[in-house]
């Protein structure tokens, strides 16, 4: 029996799909009878016309048989095209999307230098993209012809001839123009096709690498390094924007000896930007300079760049300065003197809050020497918004640092520590300024969330290293004192809560002992009387993230003593079982979560009263409860979760009887309309079956397990508990489902039951063949939508036969299609796009 996977259409062809676009190696005959009628509805502009999607497939379509093939070959076999082409030069009223696609078309077929001379022949290039074409009329206001245009320019500058066209045929200016273009896409564009146009001029003569003298260069490259310079020396700013935006990426792109020349010849005018008051394009002045630093094509020591790097740290705002300094300090090589300076940009907020709060004149805390005293010699910002942008971003640059090998060393680990401690006391009102800078720095932060969620990211980031005892106790005081605060949003509670669980994941341990220290447990127990609050909390975020912080406990200190006694002690086991029916779905679902865990660790208390009489018995009818009457997927989807690792973990509700466990859970999991709800019934089921068959899957797609080496009896009397628990019902429902991951889960659970009993073959040797004729029925009926009927009872061989019957392999392959796969035809597209305009009769349309 096959079952296939997809649907299948008699017309459309055998041909490779491109994903996600339309591919064809060849133009088929279908596709040439049909081209003439969709160019000439293309050239009518009566006629409405295809949306943007269609026109953007057409264009994949016709790159992908170029790509393959000869353009030349295939405008002279097919010359509707250039009839298309040339009556885009028409006067007459075009769609905007059409003429488009015509000028981008003409580039893609013009990229191949045989090709543009054909066209070229015609006059129709000059005519397209010259002044004589849809630059002088009224469609040149459209936006979408302007970028058409550009895209067409980019895709046919690939050969010399090209570049000679683009010289003589005034298309250079027209791009300058374009670049202050009000559309930001049009724009954008044009300054990526004079970076192309550079880099092609600069490829040189055939023979040889073009010449290191400027004054050597093309005319071409020439005049767009003259253009730039030009930008360079205006007192527009958008003009300098677009100047310095153009070398960004012409340095990002282009790593050949001649662009060290360029920036020889650049960078006086870029360092004279630094003269300017306010200095213009600060953001995409510091974007240049890290891109010439890590351009492999120049040396940084001989061209000057390191001075520049120096020059700009030393005059750009701290708010400026802060990107680049973070990007010099990930410069591999990079002299120690500019990434000090850099350093110390970025630390300089958090030495301006360590000076205000200092109880006397002394040192910061900073490492000597990397803050000059320009850089501390300022009062705190007297804007809010100012000094909460400068901090945070100091913090999230400070972050990113963290973790790279090239980080300042040695790493300023305990001044850090301070620094994050004292702005959380500032924002929460516990800190106690000195002099008027500090209490003005206090009022300025009060309360502010941004600066908190910040500085507990950093706080939780600096975890990973080490700090003298004094301060990690301050650490933890203050995480206490922001889990303690009724004034902490929710947002700063999870964020509170997460660097609390990372400092106590790193607190010092015993070594070859992973319990919590003295010092931890001693914190555990202030804190869990905390944890009781906000899981009573009317907040239903601040009860989720207790929840995944109690979770995340439990997983890791569930087993060690002091952990154990302390959770015991209090009311959160209690509490969490609670939480199982909490008016919020979240939280439902965060306190399965959390309850499974409990009670693999052995945590869980039984609920009092005299219906509980089971023990922890009772959390798993609870479970089942929930997984059947849930209205929420959230829930369910936990409860479905935490049955799977209770089955993987021989949890003790578990073991004791597994296929009622099993077939109740499938039961109530193959009817829920949540498909990850089915899914992962159909992954606990495939846990089943492992651990009945003795051989644990790969996670590996491409490891072969060895198959089930077992006489016919041991065989057939291992698969009988699958059989029991109805595992097949549902696997070879699931088959039909209509949500692609549970059909493809089905299908590897049936290819691995497959794979395990290939060897078994004497099991149908040995008996006669199994009626395999009514199940078989079943499942056609399902494919074709009637699902009412079960199977019933299954014999292990009736699913074995079936199972071999089944072309598996097949619907895998099916199921991995994209679900538009069949109609992303070349010819299917162009009779769609006929149908919309009434060309085609109505049977004759494939709409998708």
């Amino acid at each position: 029996m096959r079952v296939p996977g997809a649907r299948t259409r008699t017309h459309t062809p055998n041909w490779p799909t491109r994903c996600p676009g339309i591919s064809s190696l060849t133009m088929d005959p279908e596709c040439s009878q049909l081209l003439p009628a969709l160019c000439a509805v293309l050239a009518d502009p009566r006629q409405p016309m295809a949306d943007d999607t269609c026109l953007e497939k057409l264009l994949d379509w016709f790159k992908t048989i170029t790509e393959a093939g000869s353009s030349l070959l295939l405008l002279q076999e097919n010359p509707c095209l250039v009839e298309l082409l040339c009556h885009m030069l028409k006067p007459q009223d075009l769609s905007s999307r059409v003429l488009s696609f015509s000028l981008r078309l003409t580039g893609v077929l013009a990229a191949q230098e045989d090709c543009f001379q054909y066209l070229q022949q015609g006059e129709l290039l000059p005519k397209l993209f010259g002044e004589a074409g849809p630059l002088g009329g009224a469609a040149w206001t459209s936006p979408a012809v302007r970028s058409g245009w550009i895209q067409g320019l980019r895709s046919l500058a690939q050969h010399a001839s090209a570049l000679h066209f683009l010289a003589h045929c005034g298309a250079v200016d027209t791009i300058f123009s374009l670049q202050e273009d009000s559309s930001l896409f049009v724009a954008s564009a044009a300054g990526q096709l004079l970076v192309h146009i550079l880099g092609l001029s600069m490829q040189g003569p055939a023979g040889g690498p073009p010449s290191l003298q400027a004054g050597d260069w093309p005319a071409c490259a020439q005049k767009i390094v003259g253009h730039i310079e030009e930008s360079l020396r205006a007192t527009a700013t958008p003009q300098i924007t677009q100047a310095l935006n153009v070398l960004t990426t012409t340095f990002g792109h282009c790593h050949n000896p001649w662009t060290q020349v360029l920036w020889v010849q650049l960078s006086p005018l870029v360092a004279g930007l630094l003269e300017k008051d306010p200095i213009p394009a600060a953001h995409s002045l510091v974007d240049l300079l890290l891109s010439v630093a890590r351009s492999p094509g120049l040396s940084s020591s001989s061209c000057g760049l390191w001075e520049t790097l120096a020059q700009t740290l030393s005059h750009l705002s701290p708010t400026q300065a802060g990107p680049l300094a973070l990007g010099i300090l990930k410069l591999q090589d990079c002299p120690q003197a500019l990434r000090a300076q850099a350093f110390a940009v970025l630390l300089q907020p958090l030495a301006c809050v360590f000076k205000a709060m200092a109880q006397d004149p002394g040192p910061s805390g900073v490492p000597d020497g990397t803050v000059g005293g320009s850089m501390t010699a300022g009062v705190p910002l007297p804007s809010k918004a100012a000094c909460v942008g400068l901090l945070c971003r100091s913090l999230a640059h400070l972050e990113l640092l963290l973790p790279l090998p090239q980080r300042p060393c040695p790493w300023p680990q305990a001044p850090l520590l301070g620094a994050a401690v004292t702005l959380l006391q500032l924002c929460g009102g516990s800190a106690r300024p000195a002099c008027d800078m500090g209490r003005h720095l206090c009022t300025l932060l009060l309360g502010c969330v941004r600066v908190q969620r910040a500085a507990l990211d950093f706080l939780g980031a600096l975890s990973d290293g080490t700090g003298p005892r004094e301060l990690v106790t301050q650490v933890f005081a203050v995480l206490l004192e922001y889990l303690r605060s009724p004034d902490s949003s929710p947002t700063v509670l999870k964020k509170a809560f997460q660097a609390t669980f990372r400092w106590l994941l790193n607190s010092p341990k015993t070594p070859g002992c992973w319990d919590l220290d003295p010092h931890a447990l001693l914190f555990l127990r202030d804190l869990l009387p905390v944890l009781q609050k906000r899981l009573c909390s009317p907040c239903w975020e601040v009860r989720d993230s207790s929840l995944e912080f109690l979770t995340q406990m439990t997983r890791h200190w569930g087993g060690q003593a002091g952990f154990r006694h302390a959770l015991l002690a209090s009311e959160v086991p209690k509490l969490t079982e609670q939480l199982l029916r909490d008016p919020e779905s979240y939280v439902r679902a965060s306190a399965v979560t959390a309850m499974g865990q409990l009670s693999s660790q052995g945590l869980c208390v039984p609920p009092a009263g005299p219906e509980h009489q089971g023990g922890q018995q009772s959390l798993l009818v609870e479970l089942l409860h929930i997984l059947s009457t849930d209205s929420e997927g959230f829930p369910r989807r936990a409860v479905m979760q935490v049955f799977t690792q209770w089955l993987r973990d021989s949890h003790a509700d578990v073991a004791g009887d597994t296929e009622q466990f099993v077939a109740g859970v499938l039961q109530v999991a193959s009817q829920d309309l949540d498909w990850e709800v089915r899914a992962q019934g159909l992954e606990l089921a495939l846990v089943f079956l492992e651990q009945t068959l003795g051989q644990p899957r790969s996670h590996c797609p491409h490891a072969v397990t060895p198959p089930v080496e077992a006489p016919v009896g041991p065989l057939a009397q291992a698969l009988q508990p699958l059989c029991r628990v109805r595992l097949f019902d549902f696997a070879f429902r699931a088959l039909f489902d209509c949500d692609r991951p549970v059909a493809q889960k089905s299908c590897d659970l049936l290819l691995f039951l497959r794979a395990q009993t290939a060897s078994s073959s004497s099991l149908q040797e040995s008996r006669s063949s199994p009626d395999v004729a009514s199940v078989e029925a079943a499942l056609q009926r399902w494919q074709a939508g009637d699902q009412a009927q079960p199977l019933g009872d299954l014999e292990p061989e009736v699913v074995l036969a079936v199972v071999r019957s089944l072309d598996l392999e097949g619907l895998r392959g099916a199921l991995a299609e994209s679900s538009d796969h069949v109609e992303k035809s070349p010819q299917s597209l162009l009779q769609d796009m006929l149908a919309t305009v009434g060309v085609l009769g109505e049977n004759e349309a494939d709409c998708y």
